[in-house]
């Protein structure tokens, strides 16, 4: 009985051991180099892409790269994309990277964050991480994120914080003062080429002097190209300098000091700083005078 115990028990381990030698095998790379690169072309033999790494392990379907750079090659603007590691499946055309990923763009917009997917023949990027992304004066903060590799259109999905800072960059501490904070729930899209950034759920904007509640908020940016308008281009600092107007949406509510104002809707307009409300407005002014002589009491 023993002597049956103790062969099932040889079997069972040499199947095991056999099991992981198999599985070790699998995880060997079929050709280690160094110095790799791949480059794509469009029609009439244009280069539209290329990445590269310091060196990689290259599978039946995967090269695995150590120190990645990406390019993309795009009529209006170019694209880079580092990472300390990625991974490029030959297959799909995707590239899978992790570890301080950066995009920086040829038009001054820069992202970072722990991993990223970049689908090169869909043209897109997305991650689940956290990201951090500068353009111009914005500087905004996510959960998660899908998008254009230029980042001209692109989707954060929650935890949103945008500051926005005037472009007064001669007296810093004038900046900080002008500074705007916007935060929600989720999602933030952005487009740029449309100079529109559309806040959704619990939306807050904070100006310093008011706070302006909704469900929903457009934020309108001063266009750059040369036929913008001299006011629009001298819109006051208060709401930072590339901002044209807000629009919020829904359950509105704005506070300045201890006086609050409803409505379902407000439009702020950068260029004259005024504020309209529509849709059943109602202000609520709190006063420390006593009114009660004006009235005969």
């Amino acid at each position: 009985m023993m002597s049956k115990y103790l062969t099932l028990f040889l079997i069972l381990a040499l199947l095991t051991f056999n099991a992981f030698a198999q599985d070790s095998q699998t995880q060997e790379s079929d050709q280690q180099i160094s110095d790799f690169s791949l480059t794509g072309y469009a029609e009439k033999g244009k280069k539209s892409w290329d990445i590269s790494g310091k060196s990689a392990d290259i599978f039946d379907n995967i090269i695995k790269l150590k120190d990645v750079i990406g390019n993309l090659y795009g009529e209006k603007e170019d694209i880079k994309l580092t990472a300390d590691k990625g991974d490029f499946d030959k297959v799909e055309g995707k590239v899978h990277l992790e570890q301080n990923v950066v995009i920086t763009t040829s038009g001054g917009a820069k992202l970072t964050t722990d991993s990223l997917d970049w689908d090169r023949k869909n043209q897109l990027v997305a991650t689940q991480d956290m990201v951090n992304i500068t353009k111009e004066n914005m500087v905004t903060v996510a959960k998660g994120a899908i998008g254009e590799p230029d980042l001209n259109k692109i989707t954060l999905q929650k935890e949103v914080k945008v500051d926005i800072l005037s472009a007064n960059k001669e007296n810093q501490a004038e900046t900080e003062k002008n500074k705007i904070i916007i935060t929600c729930d989720g999602p933030l899209e952005i487009d740029y080429a449309k100079n529109i950034a559309i806040f959704k759920n619990n939306v807050l904007v904070d100006t310093k002097d008011n706070l302006i509640y909704s469900d929903i908020m457009d934020v309108y940016f001063v266009p750059s190209d040369k036929d913008t308008s001299q006011a629009l281009k001298e819109a006051p600092a208060m709401m930072g300098a590339k901002i044209q107007k807000i629009v919020a949406r829904g359950n509105v509510k704005i506070t300045r000091g201890e006086n609050i104002s409803y409505s379902e809707e407000a439009v702020y307009t950068a260029y004259d700083r005024k504020i309209v409300l529509t849709g059943k407005p109602k202000l609520v002014i709190y006063s420390t005078e006593d009114l009660s002589a004006s009235f005969g009491n």
